[in-house]
């Protein structure tokens, strides 16, 4: 399966009749894997600075994680695993694999439970496959 498809079937799935706003699949380099056609483009820094959480659990709290220069508050996240934020009505999921970061970004009417559902279970699932 090629990485366009598991952003095209999997984060961005319909759940419960929501699906994602944007989702990527991104390479711990920044290099992007897949992405759809609505997610934001980034800056490298901005992967560089999320990679650095990942290392350094807490370093995004003071500052808060930035995409596409779209500031999202940091909440509870899983350390080194997963980062989530939140941005007004909508917010972000990161989950962290061997070799890429999985990215879900979503608005309302879609719960930023069924965005780390989605996130979370495809990176799950890269983990298993050794990616």
């Amino acid at each position: 399966m090629s990485w366009q498809a598991y952003v095209d079937d999997h984060l961005l799935c319909e759940i419960d009749g929501q699906h994602l706003t944007a989702a990527a699949i991104i390479g711990h380099d920044g290099s992007v894997w897949a992405q759809s056609p609505t997610f934001p483009q980034y800056k490298p820094e901005e992967i560089v600075a999320i990679m650095k959480d990942f290392d350094e659990p807490g370093t995004l709290a003071p500052t808060g994680l930035f995409l596409g220069g779209t500031k999202y508050m940091v909440i509870q996240g899983e350390p080194g695993a997963v980062i989530r934020g939140k941005k007004g009505t909508g917010g972000i999921t990161v989950k962290k694999t061997t070799l890429a970061l999985i990215i879900g970004i979503y608005d309302e009417p879609m719960t930023p439970g069924q965005c780390n559902m989605v996130v979370e279970r495809l990176g799950d699932y890269l983990l298993e496959q050794g990616f």
